[in-house]
């Protein structure tokens, strides 16, 4: 595992951080199956593990593992206060003690202000009181370093850079969103002023890795067939020195493997001329291929019209990015629309909005899922449900 300095407290950080939102799942988190992946991460070096109050199950998985095992002193562990939640200066005790109860803690190393999107949203938590909360949390020994974790403009970004001494901060950063969100300038920004970056959806929300059009598949493949598609979107953030840990939500023990092995050479200016020039092939061919922006987050859900949000959108893209066909396929399986209620499918949405509000890509859903609708449902598409309905006996 190679390590990288975080500037304010001297700490030496996994170049790959363990982000625990992706946990693997049936109906709960499997509890078993993240314990596996988290003792052999800690086992080969990984030492950031990053979680949240928000995150269902997550704080008391990763708390329970780290308590069973006695590996709390052997990480640095983060997360994250709810503060659109906050009402008063007692809700910021309310969460925070929660979220030590859950982790088996009585401090935390990192702890972040959950999706700030731009100084008015910090504003309102200054408004009641943040800054002298964190101040004793932090002269007690609670809380470690402070820092902000960002869904939103690059402009805001910037913005909240100045608005507080942050000690670190978390953004959306991939070779696909190198001018989004924060963006690369954001990034270079922060760490002039100090700060650590810790990266989030390194492979927006999987499409990096499993989500890749065959067209940009080859052209990996033909650069080095022994490296993985995830493989190359970490090492492309790994290239630059201003990237302190990268965060992958690995829910499977080949995923783990996959990208230790990755890690094991995790440094600056790792790439070549030749092969920064593939990966700006790959994002052409991906600009192409995908039409919404979807990471598969499920912040949006439930629907209260039972629509399937993350799975539309993911078959939406497939639908260009691997064919027709297999976008088809994908929607009828993860919308479940043969089901005689109807499913789960995009034509369900009545516009309410309220997915809308709270999605940190800031994607236009009601009007994205028309589009997905429109595609994925078109005029035969009732009788071809029909009549499979008939064959299947559904």
């Amino acid at each position: 595992m190679q390590y990288r300095l975080d500037l304010k407290s001297g700490n030496k950080l996994s170049a790959l951080g363990f982000g625990c939102m992706r946990f693997p799942r049936g109906i709960n988190i499997d509890f078993a199956k993240s314990e596996k992946l988290v003792l052999e991460a800690v086992d080969k070096g990984v030492n950031y593990f990053d979680t949240a109050y928000v995150y269902s199950g997550s704080e008391d998985t990763l708390g329970e593992i780290l308590h069973k095992n006695n590996l709390r002193g052997k990480i640095h562990l983060a997360t994250k206060l709810p503060h659109s939640k906050c009402k008063s200066y007692e809700d910021f005790d309310r969460y925070f003690n929660e979220q030590l109860r859950r982790l088996h803690t009585d401090y935390i190393d990192y702890y972040l202000i959950h999706n700030i999107a731009d100084v008015d949203a910090w504003r309102a938590v200054a408004g009641i009181g943040i800054e002298k909360w964190i101040a004793g949390k932090k002269a007690g020994g609670q809380i470690r370093s402070v820092g902000f974790s960002f869904h939103g403009t690059q402009a805001a970004f910037l913005e909240l850079l100045d608005a507080y001494p942050w000690e670190f901060c978390q953004i959306q950063y991939n070779y696909m969103n190198e001018s989004y969100q924060a963006g690369r300038l954001g990034l270079q920004k922060a760490r002039e002023k100090g700060l650590s970056v810790i990266i989030m959806e390194p492979l927006l929300g999987g499409k990096l890795a499993n989500g890749v059009p065959k067209k940009a598949k080859k052209l990996f493949d033909d650069a080095n067939p022994n490296i993985t598609p995830a493989a190359w979107a970490l090492k492309w953030l790994w290239n630059q020195p201003e990237v302190t840990v990268v965060l992958s939500g690995m829910n499977a023990p080949e995923q783990l493997a996959d990208n230790l092995q990755t890690a094991e050479t995790a440094a600056a200016g790792m790439l070549t001329d030749s092969e920064l020039a593939v990966v700006k092939k790959v994002k052409a061919v991906f600009e192409e291929s995908y039409k919404n922006p979807c990471t598969g987050c499920n912040y949006c859900m439930p629907c209260p019209n039972r629509v399937n949000i993350p799975g539309c959108f993911a078959a939406y893209n497939a639908s260009y990015a691997n064919g027709f066909v297999t976008g088809m396929t994908q929607y009828i399986t993860s919308t479940n629309v043969l089901h005689s209620s109807g499913g789960l499918k995009a034509s369900n949405c009545v516009k309410c909005g309220l997915c809308e509000e709270k999605c940190p890509q800031r994607i236009k859903i009601p009007a994205e899922l028309a589009r997905a609708q429109k595609r994925l449902e078109p005029f035969w598409f009732g009788a071809l449900l029909n009549i499979t309905r008939k064959l299947t006996g559904g």
